[in-house]
């Protein structure tokens, strides 16, 4: 029975008014985060995976807007809220760690005043000494020694800084975080560091997270579940271990072949024919037809809905439609 539902995406779409035309970032997707599992989604750069991050909190500014959909977040449309209805949102209930932490810290402020203000700006009432003590308990529990919350954002390694921004979203006890591209600045010891510290951190306080990133041996070491993101569409989501053993759709399939394994000396690096398509004027159908190695008439004609291949296991993939394959088996 799958867990209960903190965020439900539905029918988002997200677009970027350019010179050029509109560019739907993240069209028609749908998608559940369930209460205290990690989500990885994974896609190539530019799919829309940090666009769809920040639509999540409604962050997005001129030339961007959200064009349409619903963000069911604990019971509530985040979309029917004002904007000062999301201030009290983010931050206190969805909490989220950019892609680099130094350019998301005042270089000007220290590491306690972050801590402080953000405790201070959604509790209006709690005077700064007890918020000095509640962001040193936080910061303790994340290995960061008090005497360094006197330091500046550059007197931090890449490694500490993401600490502070995980605190940041900790202060006040955040449901969800967000954490986009999160590794991407670290190095592999800090990295598997730092992996370790989300799988704790989600047992002791119950996070539910959102993990964005384009390395996929991230997600295959802390994720519940994953869910795949081509040309602004999620393709396939399920449990990462049935993904990761039996992926079902073509590009999941290209993704997981395109990973360099070590182990085996012979082997040559797979590389996905083509390139993804421009978003500004998307190709009809599945989106991904142009590269796939098993397109079928249909696959250019009309674009797949999410079908269920293994029980809780979803691919958007003609391949799993059996009108759609016995059609092409009787035309072929």
């Amino acid at each position: 029975m799958p867990a209960e539902s903190l965020f439900s995406v539905r029918n988002l779409t997200v677009e970027y008014n350019t010179r050029a035309g509109v560019v739907k970032a993240a069209d028609d997707v749908s998608f559940d985060i369930r209460r205290e599992e990690i989500l990885g989604l994974v896609g190539e750069s530019g799919c829309g995976k940090s666009t769809l991050g920040k639509a999540l909190m409604r962050l997005h500014r001129t030339p961007a807007r959200i064009a349409g959909g619903e963000l069911i977040f604990d019971g509530r449309d985040l979309m029917q809220l004002s904007e000062e209805g999301m201030c009290a949102v983010r931050g206190a209930e969805i909490g989220m760690v950019f892609q680099d932490p130094m350019t998301s810290l005042n270089p000007v402020q220290r590491i306690v005043e972050h801590l402080v203000e953000t405790i201070q700006t959604h509790e209006p009432g709690t005077t700064k000494e007890a918020a000095s003590v509640r962001a040193a308990e936080i910061a303790e529990k994340l290995g960061i020694r008090s005497e360094r919350l006197k330091e500046y954002p550059h007197q931090m390694s890449g490694g500490m800084r993401q600490r502070v921004m995980i605190s940041l979203a900790l202060a006040l006890r955040a449901k969800l975080v967000i954490a986009d591209e999160p590794t991407t600045s670290l190095d592999v010891i800090v990295e598997a560091k730092f992996l370790d510290l989300l799988r704790e951190l989600r047992q002791e306080f119950g996070l539910t997270i959102l993990l964005i990133t384009h390395n996929i041996g991230v997600v295959a070491e802390v994720a519940d579940r994953v869910a795949v993101m081509y040309a602004a569409r999620i393709v396939e989501i399920g449990d990462v271990r049935d993904i990761f053993a039996s992926p079902k759709h073509p590009y999941t399939q290209g993704l997981l072949r395109s990973v360099p394994n070590i182990q085996l000396d012979d082997a040559s690096l797979y590389k996905m024919e083509g390139m993804p398509p421009n978003l500004l004027y998307p190709p009809v159908g599945c989106r991904f037809h142009t590269r796939c190695p098993f397109a079928m008439d249909i696959c250019r004609d009309k674009s797949p809905e999410f079908e269920s291949v293994n029980g809780d296991h979803f691919a958007a993939c003609w391949l799993y439609h059996p009108t759609a394959v016995k059609a092409e088996t009787k035309n072929g």
